[in-house]
């Protein structure tokens, strides 16, 4: 079997369960977007989910996300990166060149580090489009070292995205503890979302849900998962 063959294959598998998720939780067909993770998988196989409908995709580490968005801009194929993973602050200049989405947004001072760094992008003239959609990490433990803002925090780190320039509050993003039900998690999450969109008074986005999980996550009402291992199978690097 080709690689092509294998992806479609892994990729058909993962929108027939999430469309079952999505008709045993009573939503509507296609509301859960599917975001596939390449982390650690080759340029390649962001080529061939591109040409299986595919437009964006998610990624961990910045060096290793934005080779893959130049090697992609450079053969011309149009499919984003969202970056998922932690971001230093220093680094927050080089995603804001790069990203399609942020999602992993989990303090002030990375708020305003992308917000320099999309003004600057689009000074540069690196960047087309003027505003960067983000969402907001939800800390489930309040481990700060594992990513994500904790309940106390949550409020402030929404303002300074919804307050910049060139950024775009679109919602949020949580990841259970490894070792946690991941159902409470999902659960608070979704509540959060609703009250800030309620406050906001437009629709906001939850991304809940890995390969692992996602089925939950979208019972819970998760509009987003990122699923890796599902749709590209074992990582060849760890």
């Amino acid at each position: 079997m080709s690689r092509t063959d294998e992806i479609a294959a892994r990729l058909k598998a993962v929108r027939e369960r999430i469309a079952a998720a999505e008709a045993q939780a009573g939503r509507e067909p296609g509301s859960v977007r599917l975001v596939p993770v390449s982390k650690f998988h080759p340029v390649e196989d962001i080529e061939i989910l591109a040409g299986l409908g595919i437009d964006l995709v998610g990624e961990n580490r910045e060096q290793e996300a934005r080779a893959k968005a130049e090697h992609l801009a450079q053969g011309g194929v149009d499919v984003g990166i969202a970056m998922i993973g932690q971001i230093q602050s220093k680094k927050a200049n080089s995603v804001a060149r790069w990203a399609s989405q942020v999602h992993s947004v989990d303090s002030v001072k990375l708020a305003r580090g992308l917000e320099r760094g999309m003004a600057l992008a689009l000074e540069r003239g690196d960047r087309e489009s003027g505003v960067l959609p983000c969402l907001v990490q939800l800390s489930a433990d309040g481990d700060e070292a594992r990513g994500g803002v904790p309940a106390g925090g949550v409020d402030e780190v929404v303002a300074a995205v919804a307050e910049s320039e060139h950024l775009r509050f679109a919602g949020f993003m949580v990841v259970p503890p490894l070792d946690a039900d991941p159902v409470p998690v999902f659960t608070r999450a979704r509540e959060i979302t609703d009250a800030h969109a309620a406050s906001l008074g437009r629709d906001l986005v939850l991304s809940a849900g890995m390969s692992g999980d996602f089925e939950k996550a979208i019972a819970c009402g998760s509009d987003i998962v990122r699923v890796g291992t599902g749709v590209l199978g074992p990582r060849p690097v760890g």
